[in-house]
């Protein structure tokens, strides 16, 4: 797959966290599908079958590998809005309480706080940050969520928002665990699960399958097109979330929603579409999941990333003025690490950015983070630790 990034033959790349490369390929069959779409004209009936088999195609891949059947797998453009959309149609009332980890995205934190002001509902803070237990810790860690989960959730929580796996620390949730705990809960919260850092980089499925709902991207750690993603939602989201953001995607009959029917909205995930979208950035995504799967199932790839961001946290480990926040090796590939001294994250990332490798600095914790993926190199994970030790 390396070899088809462009990005990745001029520069030491390890940003995955925040956007991967596009292959080659992938351009290739986004461009094909415009072509094709401009051929048959793109407002007519000739159009219309090559629109819906790119469609169906495209939910059922991403369906199956959230362990899902396609009618709870909604298309979205981000995680935000895979999040947010039917997040605003949950049935929560004035008094009810959002229980949010303490590692969540400003993004989703910042819906949740708008929902809870225009609703009235309580937001609790569930501690995650400070769960720092790697490699062989990960059990304890299991343990330490859930009980701290035991611990803050309130005769009236209705809604957990937890991330699958952190995007500061790197930690990973036990997010099947977590949803069966709360499905035990008396009042049986939702789970919503910002897995912007999980898919495309470690197995999925469980976790899609035990969420209310499951928001992802393409274009982080599966290398397809910024702009297409998607959200696997459980059949009670699909029975109890009203629509909100409202378009003829929603709608399972346009005349009749003119007519005045009640109830005019699809009963499967489509109630949380909207309306015109990029029908070519579906054949990138496919194409770049294709080209994955070359590099072996989702355990391979993953065991391949973790020996990378082994070798790079032992690297760290050693290296004198570098800690990094795990206390152990990191579940998957983003390793976040603090350097002494005073000079700012941000400006060794410039540092670094100047000699042509690539990470970023986060602000909570203040910290850097480095990313790897099946497409990084053992050479690269060397040329970071050394410019790193020039500097630290």
């Amino acid at each position: 797959m390396r070899n088809h990034c462009p990005a990745l033959a001029n520069k030491t790349y390890f940003n995955y966290g925040g956007q991967g490369p596009l292959p080659t390929p992938s351009l290739e069959a986004i461009t094909s599908s415009w072509q094709q779409i401009q051929e048959l004209g793109p407002f007519t009936t000739d159009v219309w079958p090559f629109i819906g088999r790119e469609v169906n195609s495209t939910r059922a891949l991403l369906a199956g590998l959230c362990g899902v059947p396609p009618h709870r797998l909604a298309l979205s453009e981000n995680v935000t809005s895979g999040c947010v959309l039917p997040l605003w149609g949950l049935p929560l009332q004035p008094g009810e309480r959002i229980l949010i980890g303490d590692c969540e995205h400003p993004g989703v934190v910042a819906a949740c706080q708008e929902l809870a002001r225009r609703r009235q509902l309580q937001i609790d803070t569930l501690p995650v940050k400070q769960l720092r237990g790697g490699g062989d810790q990960q059990a304890r860690t299991d343990a330490d969520v859930l009980s701290a989960l035991t611990a803050n959730l309130h005769a009236n929580t209705r809604l957990v928002v937890l991330s699958h796996l952190l995007w500061n620390t790197g930690q990973r949730m036990p997010i099947a665990a977590v949803a069966m705990q709360l499905s035990q809960h008396p009042s049986h919260p939702y789970l919503l699960v910002d897995a912007a850092q999980s898919f495309g980089q470690i197995p999925v499925a469980e976790a899609a399958a035990a969420s209310d709902i499951y928001a992802f991207t393409g274009h982080k750690w599966a290398c397809g097109p910024e702009g297409l993603g998607g959200v696997a939602l459980s059949e009670r989201v699909l029975a109890e979330a009203s629509p909100t953001l409202i378009g003829w995607r929603s709608l399972k009959d346009e005349s009749r929603a003119i007519a005045g029917d009640p109830d005019p909205f699809h009963h499967d995930s489509r109630r949380f579409e909207v309306a015109t979208s990029c029908i070519p950035l579906m054949a990138g995504l496919r194409t770049s999941l294709e080209l994955l799967e070359r590099e072996g199932s989702a355990e391979q790839r993953l065991a391949r990333i973790q020996a990378l961001s082994t070798k790079l946290w032992q690297q760290l480990t050693a290296l004198s003025g570098a800690s990094p926040l795990l206390e152990g090796p990191p579940p998957a590939g983003l390793v976040s690490f603090q350097l002494a001294g005073t000079t700012p994250p941000a400006t060794t990332v410039e540092t670094l950015g100047a000699k042509g490798i690539w990470i970023r600095d986060l602000a909570d914790p203040i910290c850097l983070r480095a990313c790897t993926h099946v497409a990084t190199s053992e050479t690269e994970v060397d040329q970071l630790i050394h410019q790193i030790g020039t500097i630290s």
